[in-house]
């Protein structure tokens, strides 16, 4: 049975503040103005009547339907999420053979896992190509935590069942590398891999999967969706399915600060894999943006 640790305000100040700012008048802009408040009006309404022990990523689903219901349409990624499957795919084999040349293959394939997660249309106002290629170049510079590492080595080896819970499109290809990596070191771990069950911002789905070649290595990993269209891995509407795969974990690996802040303190044995990309994160853990982040669940830190 899943259990939190304790229930925990996922609804910080920040949060309410970044939200509103990004959304409250995101709406077209040849609407009346009385759609306007309208619009703006039901944002602020979301958000007060949410309860503070509700993950941001599921205010911010609810603010999308709002738009939909309003205006008939929400943002499409489907070319963006194309494009960057895409130009990270045709690295695919320059990628693997750095990984295999690395002092420490896995943690190289951590490293630039954390790199691709910088592909981020909800966190972030612009994902710059240029940037990315940067942070791939840089990734293996990285220090992660030692002590989490170690002992996320040692559940891969002892463990029967890996849950990977994906965040985005193009890191997706970084994961699949990641995955690679530990089916090489621990081959009698079954891989299961969980991508979001709709589509919600550049967030990876089945296509995405498809796209990269992750749902034609069955001997590697077994991919399903979620079930529902929030960023990150909100249990009490993830699906059945779903659920019962992360229940069977011996061990999860979590990508993303949406997993992170939809999951932190649910008292399961999770490693979370994410660059900090807002200031409250940041503050938390005494890092600079867009660090990379591997923390375990029971981190002292993770409070």
């Amino acid at each position: 049975m899943i259990k939190r640790i304790k229930q925990i305000e996922h609804l910080q100040p920040e949060c309410i503040t970044c939200v509103l700012n990004k959304y409250i008048t995101k709406y077209p802009e040849d609407i009346s103005k009385s759609e306007k408040i309208d619009f703006m009006q039901g944002v602020m309404t979301l958000m007060a009547n949410a309860e503070k022990s509700t993950a941001i990523p599921v205010i911010v689903r609810d603010i999308d339907k709002l738009r939909i219901k309003m205006f008939g349409a929400s943002d499409d990624f489907t070319e963006i999420k194309k494009h960057f499957n895409s130009i990270l795919m045709d690295q695919l084999s320059s990628f693997r053979s750095k990984i295999t040349e690395a002092e420490d293959p896995l943690m190289f394939a951590i490293q630039l896992a954390l790199a691709g997660n910088y592909i981020d249309f909800g966190a972030l106002d612009h994902v710059d190509e240029e940037y990315l290629n940067h942070l791939i170049l840089e990734a293996q510079t990285w220090a992660l935590d030692e002590a989490a590492y170690l002992k996320l080595k040692q559940d891969l080896s002892k463990g029967r069942h890996l849950v990977y819970l994906t965040d985005n499109c193009g890191e997706i290809v970084m994961d699949r590398l990641l995955i690679e990596q530990i089916k090489q070191l621990y081959p009698k771990i079954t891989v299961f891999v969980i991508v979001r069950g709709k589509d919600t911002l550049n967030d990876a789905t089945m296509d995405d999967a498809d796209q990269v070649g992750l749902t034609a290595m069955e001997e590697i990993a077994q991919v399903t969706g979620n079930g529902n269209d929030i960023m990150g891995t909100w249990l009490p509407e993830v699906s059945a399915e779903a659920m019962d795969i992360i229940r069977g974990a011996d061990v999860l690996i979590a990508k993303g600060q949406a997993n992170f802040e939809t999951l932190r303190k649910c008292g399961l044995n999770i490693y979370y894999l994410f660059l900090c990309k807002c200031d409250l994160y940041s503050s938390m853990f005494h890092v600079p943006r867009l660090s990379g982040m591997l923390i375990h669940e029971m981190d002292i830190r993770n409070i």
